[in-house]
């Protein structure tokens, strides 16, 4: 039977670790092909011969999201193969400090988060965006519980600003996009264990317990537990969706 995204082209940000990482696979176990971006080489090829020993087809092509020429370039790179068909905003940051901590880190932490999250969102996605409306693809932003909370996490200004405009850019964009067929949607993460954050859950066991606290199902997130959402929101099952976020959180905003 075929899979669920066959004959889609997806391009995946940040998709060398974590949870991009894990939506590339998913994407290519469900028949698409999968273009692999990310400021890390090594890491994008990484999954790309993860998604090769099972069987799926990938490339790699590295991405600094931050360089709006540098996107344009390879989203005229990808067209040359295949336009895209589904575009996956998943790459990004976050590191915590007050807002009244060190001035010149806190503006130095603003400045980097927002050119990735938010500015390099607008950079993948305008580059794109022509091959999605020919396509009349799909859009799959990643977004945060942060898109709408911050108490757990007084100490993020940033990284929590950038995560409410990756709603609105949403919302937006589908309003805009869909007279052009093309659906965006976006998928709000809990706190989900990966590499990348494996440090900082380690030196803060009481935030970590403050969001099991108010987590029902009572245990952290794995980046499969995103992946899933990701592959519903890209296929024809949710060709109905769109400007919403799915929340991934294991109830997080219930309590």
């Amino acid at each position: 039977m075929a899979g669920l995204l066959a004959g889609h082209v997806a391009a995946v940000t940040g998709g060398g670790s974590g949870i991009g990482q894990a939506i590339a696979e998913a994407y290519a176990r469900e028949g698409a092909r999968v273009i692999v971006l990310d400021a890390n080489p090594e890491g994008a090829q990484e999954t790309v011969d993860r998604v090769a020993r099972a069987g799926g087809a990938a490339a790699a092509i590295t991405l600094d999201v931050t360089d709006r020429a540098a996107c344009r370039a390879v989203a005229a790179q990808v067209a040359k193969t295949a336009p895209i068909s589904i575009l996956v905003n998943n790459a990004g940051i976050n590191r915590r400090n007050a807002f009244l901590a060190d001035p010149e880190t806190v503006a130095r932490d603003w400045d980097d988060i927002l050119s990735i999250n938010l500015d390099g969102m607008f950079n993948v996605t305008r580059a794109f965006v022509d091959q999605l409306r020919a396509t009349r693809g799909r859009i799959v932003n990643i977004g945060s519980i942060q898109s709408f909370v911050h108490v757990s996490w007084p100490n993020s200004a940033a990284y929590t600003t950038s995560k409410h405009g990756v709603l609105g850019f949403t919302r937006a964009l589908a309003a805009e996009l869909g007279p052009d067929g093309v659906r965006v949607n976006a998928i709000g993460p809990g706190l989900i264990e990966t590499r990348l954050n494996a440090e900082a859950r380690a030196r803060n066991p009481e935030m970590v317990a403050t969001v099991m606290r108010h987590t029902p199902l009572g245990r952290a997130g794995q980046p499969q537990d995103v992946a899933g959402p990701a592959v519903f929101l890209a296929s024809d099952l949710a060709s109905y969706v769109t400007g919403c976020i799915v929340m991934a959180d294991g109830g997080f905003r219930t309590v």
